[in-house]
């Protein structure tokens, strides 16, 4: 990473010139300001306000950038980081990009001007629909360690905290197919997230690897912008046959269990349902939901973990990629007493 400096001297200008022009100073002209502020992009020049007064100092504190603190999987998540974090001494500065790209990036360059030791970080859902990567490995080039959890980049080199979407679908319709299943639907409202793409996957090649099925495959997906209720509630008008449904986030199973009740079919009888990472609206389903446990808790504290190893050996370690394992619970949604 290039210094003041250094910069300084490849502008053949002073230090001191540098220096106010990246700080917009009213004595140099935008003519310079321009220029000096060019170079310091094109050589990726930052500043590190820590550095420059303790050298070699940490500080102790972890960056954490979640994409939305509504959602009760990151809620979880970042309990688990806190617990954990507090127990090996460190803090935490958490920023939410709201599934903003722009305010990934500025929460990213904000804090790693100084304030963190490493992040962790789970990316914004435009971020995946862009495909954007460049500016996570501007962090990682700043020799700042970064872990992503749950939504990461395979285009970035760094630790990773993951479940297998993929194998926790597949065991879902498995499950279904074993009770008997002939019509199973999946429902996909995250569809341009990684793991709507990969919860996808999993339920299709179930779906094909079992030869005695004779329904139809079908993937209901559901944008951002239509309204889920009635989307889901057209499902019943169109899928007349429909027994069995796979909701692969964490309110659509509740949604499909209340309209199918709406309409008198019995659970699970004639239908059965089973979401992801329901635990926080099941105390308002009757019949229990059935669900799949991400362990959103053990989660965020791998994750802390894994940075914090990396921020205190000093020795290079090799890159890791933490797989946590699943649960399906089954309750009143689903016919039988299974569980992986």
């Amino acid at each position: 990473m290039i210094t003041l400096k250094e910069l300084a001297k490849r502008l053949n200008v002073s230090i001191s010139t540098v220096s106010k022009a990246l700080n917009d100073s009213p004595e140099i002209s935008e003519n310079t300001i321009k220029r000096v502020k060019e170079a310091a992009e094109m050589y990726k020049y930052v500043p590190n306000r820590v550095a420059l007064s303790l050298k070699n100092s940490k500080t102790k504190t972890i960056g954490v950038i979640i994409p939305n603190i509504l959602n009760h999987f990151f809620a979880k998540v970042l309990y688990g980081m806190e617990k954990e974090a507090s127990m090996l001494g460190y803090s935490l500065i958490t920023c939410i990009s709201n599934e903003s790209y722009d305010k990934e990036v500025n929460s990213l360059n904000l804090l790693a001007n100084g304030s963190v030791d490493g992040f962790i970080i789970s990316i914004a859902e435009e971020t995946q629909i862009r495909q954007e990567s460049d500016h996570l490995k501007s962090i990682i080039d700043q020799k700042l360690p970064m872990v992503m959890f749950d939504r990461i980049s395979e285009n970035v080199e760094c630790d990773k905290v993951i479940i297998d979407d993929f194998e926790a679908t597949y065991k879902v319709t498995k499950h279904l197919l074993k009770e008997g299943r002939k019509n199973i639907i999946l429902i996909n409202n995250i569809e341009e997230l990684s793991v709507g793409k990969l919860r996808t996957h999993g339920f299709l090649q179930a779906i094909e690897d079992e030869k005695s099925y004779g329904g139809k495959t079908i993937v209901v997906t559901i944008g951002k912008e239509d309204d889920l209720e009635r989307a889901i509630d057209a499902i019943f008008d169109t899928h007349k046959a429909v027994d069995g449904i796979i909701a692969i986030d964490n309110v659509s199973g509740v949604i499909a269990l209340n309209k199918a009740l709406q309409r008198s079919i019995e659970i699970p009888r004639d239908l059965s349902i089973i979401g992801f990472s329901g635990e926080n609206v099941l105390q308002f389903t009757s019949p229990k939901l059935s669900t799949v446990s991400q362990h959103s808790q053990e989660m965020g504290e791998t994750s802390v973990r894994l940075l914090v190893d990396r921020l205190e050996c000093k020795e290079k370690l090799p890159q890791k990629t933490k797989v946590i394992d699943v649960s399906l619970h089954l309750r009143g949604t689903t016919k039988e007493d299974f569980q992986f």
